[in-house]
C-alpha cells in the first residue's frame, strides 16, 4: 500500500485504518455468503443482523439508557434541518434554536419556513468564535424543544455542557463531534449526526431519540418524512443505505476497542491539546480563531499573518501529504479537523510540519 495521506478533511473524513482493512476483507464476500454487503436484500437475516447489531451498539456505547430508539436515515443533518419541525413544530408551539454559527443557522432557517421561533441564545456578536452561557435559559411554556449546534464545524466552536432544559425536550445536531466523549443521552429528546465525521462513510445520517418523540408525527407530513414512519418499520421502510450503515458498526466496534467513549475521549483531548499548544506557543505567528473556553477538540481553526501566507501554508502542507487544511470558503483561514480516526502521528507530523513553517516564513 502506498502511504496514506495525512487527513484532516472536514466531512467526508479520516475513517480508522483497521475499519477499512476489516472492510476490505470482507467487501466481495461478506461471512461466506458468497455476495458483498452491498448486493444482498436489505430484508434477508443476514443484513438485518448488522442493522440491529449497529442499533445495539450505538446504544451500549451511551449506556443503554431507557425509552430510546436509534434510526438510521438520508439526506443528512440538512435534512434533519427540516424533518425536525415538520414533525415536532405543532400548531401553538414555538422552537427555541442556539445560535452558534454556520450550521446553527441553517437549523433555524428551515424552521422558520415551518412555524415559530425564537432565537434562545447567540454569539453573533462575538463574530461566532465562542459559545453562549446557556446556563440561565429561560424557555416560554410554549416550547417544542430547544436546539443547539454540539460543534460547529466551520467556525471551530463546541459546547463543554449542555443546560438543563426541563420538560423541554433538548436536541442537538452533533455531526461534527458524536462520539467523541462521554455525555449523558437521557440529558437530551434527541441528538444526529451524518456519519460522514466521527461514524462512517457520507450516506447514512443517525438519529437517537426517546420514543415518545419519534412514535406519532402530524399526519399531514409525506409518508417518509415523518419520524413515526422509521420508527414502526425500524429504519426499513425503504432500502436503507445498507453499506454505510455496515461501516457505522464497524466504526463503532472500533470506538469499542479504544476503550469506549472515555478512551476516545483522553486520545482526543491530547490530539487537540498538541496542535493547540503549537499554535499558542508560535508567538503570534499562528493566531487561533476561537475564544479558548469555546475552543473544538474536533475541529482547530487558525490564521496566519496575511491571506497571501495562507495560500503558502496549504501548498507547501499539500506538497507534503496533507490533505484538508483550508478553512471553509465562507470564513477562509486554516482549519484541521481532528476527528476520531485521525492518528496522534497525523497530529505530530503536522505540527513538525507547523513548526518548520514557522522557521522559514518568521525570519
Amino acid at each position: 500500500m502506498s502511504k496514506r495521506a495525512y487527513n484532516f478533511n472536514a466531512g467526508p473524513a479520516a475513517l480508522p485504518l483497521e475499519v477499512l482493512e476489516r472492510a476490505q476483507a470482507e467487501f466481495v464476500d461478506f461471512k461466506g455468503t458468497g455476495m458483498s454487503i452491498m448486493e444482498m436484500s436489505h430484508r434477508g437475516k443476514v443484513y438485518e443482523e448488522v442493522h440491529h447489531e449497529a442499533q445495539a451498539r450505538l446504544l451500549s456505547l451511551f449506556g443503554n439508557p431507557q425509552g430510546y430508539k436509534v434510526l438510521f436515515l438520508q439526506g443528512g443533518a440538512s435534512t434533519q434541518f427540516a424533518m425536525i419541525p415538520l414533525n415536532l413544530l405543532t400548531e401553538g408551539k414555538t422552537a427555541g434554536y442556539v445560535r452558534t454559527g454556520s450550521w446553527a443557522n441553517k437549523a433555524l432557517k428551515e424552521a422558520k419556513l415551518v412555524g415559530s421561533t425564537f432565537v434562545a441564545a447567540s454569539s453573533e456578536e462575538q463574530k461566532y468564535m465562542s459559545v453562549p452561557d446557556l446556563s440561565r435559559l429561560e424557555l416560554p411554556d410554549n416550547a417544542a424543544y430547544l436546539h443547539v449546534t454540539s460543534n460547529e464545524t466551520i467556525e471551530g466552536t463546541q459546547f463543554k455542557s449542555f443546560p438543563d432544559t426541563g420538560k423541554v425536550p433538548l436536541i442537538a445536531d452533533m455531526s461534527s463531534d458524536i462520539l467523541s466523549r462521554p455525555f449523558d443521552l437521557t440529558q437530551f429528546g434527541m441528538i444526529y449526526a451524518g456519519a460522514q465525521k466521527n461514524l462512517g462513510p457520507s450516506g447514512v445520517t443517525v438519529v437517537i431519540a426517546r420514543e415518545e418523540l419519534v412514535s406519532s408525527s402530524p399526519e399531514h407530513l409525506p409518508t417518509i418524512f415523518r419520524y413515526d414512519t422509521h420508527a414502526s418499520n425500524n429504519s426499513l421502510y425503504n432500502t436503507p443505505p445498507s453499506f454505510s450503515i455496515y461501516m457505522v458498526n464497524e466504526v463503532l466496534k472500533w470506538i469499542e476497542e479504544q476503550g469506549n467513549l472515555s478512551g476516545v475521549q483522553q486520545k482526543n483531548h491530547e490530539k487537540a491539546q498538541l496542535l493547540y499548544d503549537t499554535i499558542d506557543d508560535s508567538e503570534g505567528f499562528f493566531r487561533g480563531c476561537v475564544d479558548q473556553a469555546s475552543r473544538s477538540e474536533m475541529n482547530v481553526t487558525f490564521r496566519l499573518a496575511s491571506e497571501e501566507l495562507e495560500k503558502e501554508f496549504i501548498k507547501a502542507a499539500e506538497q507534503e501529504g496533507f490533505v484538508g487544511l483550508k478553512g471553509h470558503r465562507s470564513v477562509g483561514g486554516l482549519r484541521a479537523s481532528i476527528y476520531n480516526a485521525v492518528p496522534l502521528a497525523s497530529i505530530q507530523a503536522l505540527v513538525d510540519f507547523m513548526k518548520h513553517f514557522h522557521g522559514k516564513y518568521s525570519k
